[in-house]
């Protein structure tokens, strides 16, 4: 197994040929992600970039390893791998069926302090989906980090979003913004057979679980608990 920034001689490819592959990796993960806003890239896709001209089993991993160390040190990103989380009713011998397919990606993750962050780098122009990510991400998991569709879209009506408006003044189509989330791996759909018919649940993905999110998200459930707290106190 070839170490991180070790010695690459076991691959029989140039100084040049490796660094031209970590290259087309890194430039291939930032355009990526500005092109999907911010969706995670495949394992398999990133180790295709460097499959469709060498053959090494490891090369992939050590090319990975390479790009994550660059992207951190010159960028101020960490690359970071994300196992992709299964509905909780899927049974088992699904689960065993499709373990190891497409089981991996990759986000990259702003290393700067969150004020600095917030200062220099956040797009005002974007930041509107992100208190929309934490508004959605909250009310799945108050509700236990499951919840039926109708119900998801009950307590966002009472916030002004309806499934059907399509031009909302800030977030626009709002059913294709929740439909980001699932493409973003916040949320996952998950399909329910019940004796009344099939019932759409939106449950927590792997990045809403993610440990730096899940303490943001419980930090902001507990900011609103307090506010509340202190509202009806006052009146």
């Amino acid at each position: 197994m070839a170490i991180p920034g070790g010695d690459f001689s076991q691959f029989d490819i140039s100084k040049e040929e490796k660094d031209k592959l970590v290259a087309e990796v890194i430039r291939y993960i930032l355009f990526k992600t500005h092109q999907n806003s911010g969706c995670p890239i495949k394992r398999e896709e990133l180790s295709q970039l460097v499959t469709k001209n060498y053959r090494h089993r490891s090369l992939p991993a050590y090319i990975i390893n390479q790009a994550k160390e660059k992207l951190s040190s010159i960028f101020g990103y960490e690359l970071r791998e994300l196992q992709r989380s299964r509905p909780s009713s899927t049974n088992q011998t699904r689960l065993s069926q499709q373990s190891g397919v497409d089981a991996k990606s990759y986000v990259i993750i702003s290393q700067l302090p969150a004020e600095v962050y917030k200062k220099y780098v956040e797009d005002v122009n974007t930041s509107h989906m992100t208190g929309f990510t934490f508004v959605v991400i909250s009310i799945v998991q108050l509700a236990g980090g499951k919840i039926a569709s109708d119900n998801l879209w009950h307590h966002l009506k009472r916030m002004g979003l309806h499934e059907t408006n399509e031009n909302h003044p800030v977030l626009g189509n709002v059913k294709q913004a929740l439909e980001m989330l699932v493409q973003q791996r916040y949320l996952q759909k998950d399909k329910v057979s019940g004796p009344e018919g099939a019932t759409l649940f939106y449950e927590l993905a792997e990045r809403a679980l993610e440990g730096t999110v899940s303490e943001r998200i419980k930090q902001y459930i507990t900011q609103i608990v307090k506010k509340d707290s202190t509202t009806e106190d006052i009146s």
